[in-house]
């Protein structure tokens, strides 16, 4: 056993160096640090585009990493089992890592944390994904908010913590235990030639992140309260990628924007709002998990939904051939980009949703799958917020018209000429991009005329409301 023995500091999603309290606090021990990721059932479990895109920001933070003396250990199994193993490989005595919020994540962390303890461990978890950890936001009568809006003006002025430097240097012990080798754990299978497509696309990093939040600070920020929903575009700051990996932390994002908003640039406080609302997302699905998998209304789980994932209509959304322009071009954005822009995201999930009747779980796994910055809690409370059955102060009844609002958000046909490819005569090379990386089987060609709407825009909204009605919302 070592004299001075290591701190394991197991990684998740925390792939950063600065702003890091668990890395921070490790260092500051003064002992050697081994940073670990594991991948178990929970990454194993991932879709194709987050867990593919997880390997790359792995490899990404294996270089910083290096940069500082350090390096990334890789090991495969039971998160408790693996952490034994590399307990009694390295006589380390101390475990940190940042919390997680998701119930999958909160009891493996509890067991881990109670066995380890047992075991004359040090087991310890910190902040660092969210700004306000959920059991510290409570409404003047108690317990959690159920309305972003309340929230947002509980939260707005609190402080929030400064981030923290990089570790000046990160101690490595003298030997280092065995690790896996990143390429052969193969984490983008199954993106087949949707990879070659999509990577152009990415920010991989902790530097490329703080490189990306500084570009729309300098160029955007001022106007997001109103670019934020024009998908032609580039005014949104895309930093979803990067948080959902913590490639860079929610309390950078917040202080940049405040400095923002102290310079006049009044859409800051349109940004600061976002971020926000990704924490009332985190602290919905804290607070009541079944948000991920059931209706967060429960007197919506008799509505008559199409569960038929296979539905020609479904696959027509999922191929981005409905024939509603605006539905389309998103889905090929995500297909081309890994992403889809925000306005986008609220029209295909309202268009399956309630033009189709199609439950919400389908569009939810669909999106687990394709995209690149998949959160959990925002992707769950994003499908329950557009299907009506969420968290939502505005009426079930809202039905967006994904006609007007193209129309009132893309009035040039900028955002549907740069996705969709048939009907002109010289696409645009993103068009063209959804055909090289969509499945083969699909046998589709840029030359196919467009199809005519599966569901019109008039016709789905009336199909909708009377199917509300006849539920008795």
């Amino acid at each position: 056993m070592s004299v001075n023995p290591p701190v394991i500091l197991w990684l998740r999603r925390d792939l950063r160096l600065s702003d890091h309290p668990a890395l921070t606090a490790a260092v500051a021990l003064g002992a050697p640090v081994i940073p670990v990721f594991i991948r178990d059932a929970t990454v194993e479990a991932l879709g194709a585009a987050p867990k593919w895109r997880l390997g790359l920001g792995l490899a990404t933070l294996e270089t910083s990493l290096r940069a500082k003396g350090s390096r990334l250990i890789l090991r495969q199994g039971p998160a408790l089992e693996v952490l034994r193993k590399l307990i009694k490989e390295t006589g380390a005595k101390t475990v940190y890592w940042t919390r997680l919020y998701d119930p999958e994540a909160q009891q493996r962390d509890s067991g881990v944390k109670e066995a380890l303890k047992a075991e004359g461990i040090a087991a310890r978890s910190f902040g660092g994904h969210l700004m306000f950890e959920p059991w510290t936001v409570e409404t003047k009568t108690g317990g959690y908010y159920k309305v972003y809006t309340p929230m947002w003006n509980a939260v707005r002025g609190r402080e929030v913590d400064a981030p923290l430097p990089v570790p000046a240097r990160i101690p490595a012990p003298e030997a280092w235990p065995g690790s896996d080798d990143l390429d052969d754990w193969h984490m983008g299978v199954a993106m087949n030639r949707g990879a070659d497509v999509v990577r152009p696309h990415l920010r991989l990093g902790e530097q490329a992140a703080q490189e990306r939040l500084a570009e729309f600070i300098a160029t955007w920020v001022a106007r997001y309260d109103t670019t934020r929903d024009q998908p032609h575009v580039a005014g949104t700051s895309l930093l979803s990628e990067n948080l959902a990996l913590g490639e860079i932390s929610p309390q950078q994002c917040w202080h940049a924007g405040q400095r923002a908003l102290a310079e006049g640039k009044a859409g800051a406080e349109t940004f600061l709002k976002e971020l926000v609302w990704r924490e009332f997302a985190y602290h919905l699905m804290y607070h009541t998990p079944h948000i991920l998998s059931g209706n967060w209304k429960p007197d919506w789980d008799g509505f008559p939904w199409r569960t038929d994932a296979e539905h020609p209509h479904v696959l027509a959304w999922k191929q981005g051939r409905t024939g509603i322009p605006f539905v389309d071009a998103a889905m090929r954005e995500m297909y081309v980009t890994g992403r889809m822009h925000n306005r986008g995201r609220m029209i295909v999930a309202s268009y399956l949703t309630k033009h189709l009747l199609t439950h919400w779980q389908i569009g939810l796994k669909w999106f687990e799958d394709c995209l690149i910055d998949w959160d959990p809690a925002s992707n769950a409370m994003g499908w329950q917020w557009a299907a009506g059955s969420g968290p939502d102060a505005a009426p079930y009844f809202r039905v967006f018209n994904p006609v007007t609002q193209l129309d009132k958000f893309d009035k040039k046909g900028e955002y549907v000429a740069q996705w969709i490819a048939e009907g002109h005569r010289s696409p645009s090379e993103t068009a063209l991009s959804y055909f090289r990386a969509i499945p083969r089987h699909w046998r589709l060609d840029p030359h196919d005329p467009y199809p005519s709407p599966v569901v019109a825009a008039d016709e789905g909204r009336k199909v909708a409301l009377a199917a509300y009605e006849n539920r008795g919302f």
